[in-house]
Protein backbone atom coordinates (compact mmCIF):
# COMPACT_ATOMS: atom_id res chain seq x y z
CA UNK A 1 0.00 0.00 0.00
CA UNK A 2 3.03 2.11 0.28
CA UNK A 3 3.30 2.67 -3.46
CA UNK A 4 -0.41 3.93 -3.44
CA UNK A 5 -0.76 6.03 0.29
CA UNK A 6 3.20 7.72 -1.65
CA UNK A 7 2.10 8.61 -4.88
CA UNK A 8 2.80 11.89 -6.63
CA UNK A 9 0.55 11.42 -9.10
CA UNK A 10 -2.61 13.62 -10.22
CA UNK A 11 -5.65 12.45 -10.99
CA UNK A 12 -5.21 12.79 -14.71
CA UNK A 13 -2.40 10.03 -14.44
CA UNK A 14 -4.15 7.70 -11.99
CA UNK A 15 -7.24 7.92 -15.21
CA UNK A 16 -5.08 7.33 -17.49
CA UNK A 17 -3.53 4.32 -15.86
CA UNK A 18 -6.70 2.76 -14.99
CA UNK A 19 -7.55 3.00 -18.34
CA UNK A 20 -4.02 1.70 -19.63
CA UNK A 21 -4.72 -1.13 -16.68
CA UNK A 22 -7.85 -2.11 -16.84
CA UNK A 23 -10.27 -0.41 -19.47
CA UNK A 24 -13.56 -2.42 -18.04
CA UNK A 25 -12.56 -1.14 -14.48
CA UNK A 26 -12.17 2.37 -15.71
CA UNK A 27 -15.42 2.32 -17.57
CA UNK A 28 -17.19 1.56 -13.99
CA UNK A 29 -15.04 4.06 -12.14
CA UNK A 30 -15.81 6.55 -14.59
CA UNK A 31 -20.00 5.68 -14.09
CA UNK A 32 -19.58 6.52 -9.78
CA UNK A 33 -19.28 9.89 -9.27
CA UNK A 34 -19.05 8.85 -5.23
CA UNK A 35 -15.55 6.68 -6.98
CA UNK A 36 -14.42 10.09 -8.57
CA UNK A 37 -14.95 12.43 -5.86
CA UNK A 38 -13.05 9.79 -3.37
CA UNK A 39 -10.07 9.55 -5.65
CA UNK A 40 -10.01 12.83 -6.11
CA UNK A 41 -9.94 13.51 -2.21
CA UNK A 42 -7.24 10.91 -1.80
CA UNK A 43 -5.06 12.40 -3.72
CA UNK A 44 -5.29 15.81 -2.27
CA UNK A 45 -4.63 14.60 0.86
CA UNK A 46 -1.67 14.55 2.78
CA UNK A 47 -0.01 11.16 2.70
CA UNK A 48 -0.98 10.06 6.70
CA UNK A 49 -4.14 11.02 6.03
CA UNK A 50 -4.57 8.86 2.90
CA UNK A 51 -3.20 5.87 4.79
CA UNK A 52 -6.17 6.22 7.05
CA UNK A 53 -8.47 6.66 3.85
CA UNK A 54 -6.50 3.46 2.82
CA UNK A 55 -7.26 1.20 5.56
CA UNK A 56 -11.33 2.99 5.75
CA UNK A 57 -11.69 1.88 1.82
CA UNK A 58 -10.35 -1.89 2.65
CA UNK A 59 -12.96 -2.64 5.27
CA UNK A 60 -15.21 -2.45 2.13
CA UNK A 61 -15.58 -5.83 0.41
CA UNK A 62 -16.41 -4.30 -2.60
CA UNK A 63 -13.77 -2.38 -2.47
CA UNK A 64 -11.57 -5.13 -1.80
CA UNK A 65 -11.13 -6.75 -4.96
CA UNK A 66 -9.67 -3.64 -6.63
CA UNK A 67 -6.96 -3.77 -3.94
CA UNK A 68 -4.14 -5.20 -6.53
CA UNK A 69 -5.65 -3.16 -9.58
CA UNK A 70 -4.97 -0.03 -7.64
CA UNK A 71 -1.63 -1.21 -6.63
CA UNK A 72 -0.78 -1.84 -10.32
CA UNK A 73 -1.94 1.48 -11.23
CA UNK A 74 0.38 3.18 -8.17
CA UNK A 75 2.94 1.18 -9.98
CA UNK A 76 2.95 3.19 -13.47
CA UNK A 77 0.86 6.03 -13.20
CA UNK A 78 3.79 8.37 -13.77
CA UNK A 79 4.70 7.22 -16.76
CA UNK A 80 1.37 9.25 -17.73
Amino acid sequence: MDAIINTTCNYGQVMAALNATDPGAAAQFNQSAMAQGYLRSFLAAPPPKRAQMAQQIQAYPQAAQYVGLVQQVAAVCNNY
